[in-house]
């Protein structure tokens, strides 16, 4: 059982390491000459990178922060192959993953503990998890941002959505096997709360008309 302990805990400390790779950071100085977290909303994840830099600069860090958390929750399933643990424990075990790549993002060991939001790495590590909730949640992302352009008011209401969704598929579950994910639930509000609380300097900027509008078409 100590071993499994001990793979717990570095395949945890592994996923924080996952999410604290700062590709905005990295890509926006070695390509641009940029640090991006000094300019637009001195965020380093995708959405600032394309309101400074662009969609060629953007396209590549969403790729990356999606995979560092997709990629963190696929190493923690190797657990299923150890005898001690179980596949419901499996599950909760990758819900802590989401946890430690989502904060080793927004606090990266690697670019002085200042990183992004977390919503790339976060819908990665939910794809691992449960892709047609991460879907749906896209789902919702997408019309909210064509009918308003922000991609902020867009990953907040899709963010909110997301403990909603996954009530829902627990129901499903509970009526189909009698069993429920109680901590997919708990995770998912206080992955809606954390999202309140990243974005809460956009929430004020909603609310007094100056967010950033952006538009993936528009020519730079």
């Amino acid at each position: 059982m100590i071993v499994t302990y001990c793979a717990v805990f570095v395949l945890l400390v592994v996923a924080y390491l996952l999410g604290s790779i700062p590709s905005a950071v990295w890509i926006g100085r070695h390509y641009y000459g940029v640090d991006v977290r000094e300019h637009g909303s001195k965020n380093a994840g995708a959405t600032n990178m394309l309101r400074v830099l662009g969609l060629r600069a953007a396209l590549p860090v969403f790729a990356i922060d999606f995979m560092k958390g997709f990629v963190a929750v696929t190493l923690m399933g190797i657990m299923r192959f150890d005898a001690d643990i179980s596949s419901a424990w499996v599950i909760n075990l990758k819900i802590f993953t989401v946890v430690f790549a989502v904060l080793g993002h927004i606090f990266p060991i690697f670019a002085s503990f200042r990183g992004g939001k977390g919503v790339s790495t976060l819908i990665g590590a939910i794809t691992g998890i449960q892709p047609h909730i991460a879907l749906l949640c896209f789902a919702v992302w997408l019309v909210v941002f064509v009918f308003t352009h922000y991609v902020s008011l867009s990953s907040i209401v899709a963010g909110c959505c997301f403990p909603i969704f996954v009530a829902i598929f627990s129901v499903v579950t509970y009526n189909r096997s009698g069993e429920v994910s109680l901590l997919f639930i708990i995770f998912s509000v206080a992955v809606a709360l954390l999202l309140l609380w990243t974005h809460r300097s956009n929430i004020a900027r909603l609310k007094a008309g100056s967010e950033s509008k952006t538009y993936i078409w528009k020519k730079r």
